[in-house]
């Protein structure tokens, strides 16, 4: 029977890639960023939900950094952050199985990655010390000149909002070509889970214990909004 049952897979296995500290961050982190760009175009009394969201993407990246430290396999930065000469050689399809450059976020999507999270970070940081000269200002306002603060505020309503909306839009586009053209599905192992793959790819830690450890980075990011909301009085 489970032979037969390899023959029908193709010798893979439901692996474990995504771990579920991992999935709720990353639906967690699009809600914010879908409702913080509504509720800022919506202004008026919407633009407390605007800061509210704001500060939950900083406690949200927060622990996203600790737990590309710390977290499951797959989800750590170690295990895509690629040479250059690596991400030459999966563009032109000459990849090596041992690599399991598809298994994680691929050298391209590491890419898309890493932008969208400094982007975001760019974003959070230049809201913090915005000032619309109106009726907003950001809670840590008054630490920095004003001169720093009308710049800030300038690229976060400007070039900040439209990059972020840029590379969420191809981040999406990406996904669709993942799944119409080369017919893999990245949006179903990133809800449940797992990937079939190969019995020889590891499969990333998912467990009561790393779920405390997931716990307590939350944390450290939730203190340092509430902080940050506490310093605008």
């Amino acid at each position: 029977m489970g032979s037969t049952r390899n023959e029908v897979t193709g010798g893979l296995r439901p692996v474990r890639v995504w771990d579920w500290p991992t999935r709720l961050f990353h639906w967690a982190l699009a809600l914010c960023v879908v409702g913080a760009v509504l509720s800022a175009k919506v202004g008026g009394n919407a633009m407390e939900w605007h800061f509210r969201l704001g500060l939950a993407v900083l406690a949200l990246l927060v622990f996203r950094l600790l737990w590309g430290v710390v977290g499951g396999r797959w989800s750590r930065f170690a295990s895509f952050v690629y040479a250059p000469a690596t991400l030459l050689r999966y563009v032109r399809g000459r990849a090596l199985p041992q690599e399991h450059l598809d298994v994680g976020h691929s050298p391209t999507g590491a890419l898309s990655v890493f932008a969208l999270l400094g982007l975001l970070a760019v974003q959070v940081a230049t809201g913090l010390v915005a000032d619309d000269e109106i009726a907003s200002t950001g809670p840590l306002v008054r630490f920095v000149e004003s001169a720093t603060s009308l710049a800030a505020t300038s690229w976060h309503k400007s070039w900040g909002q439209w990059l972020l909306l840029g590379l969420v839009a191809l981040h999406v586009a990406a996904i669709a070509v993942y799944r119409l053209v080369h017919r893999r599905d990245l949006v179903t192992p990133m809800l449940v889970g797992d990937k079939p793959l190969p019995p020889d790819v590891p499969a990333s830690a998912d467990h009561a214990g790393r779920w405390g450890l997931a716990l307590i980075a939350l944390s450290l990011g939730v203190a340092l909004a509430l902080w940050v909301q506490a310093q605008g009085g």
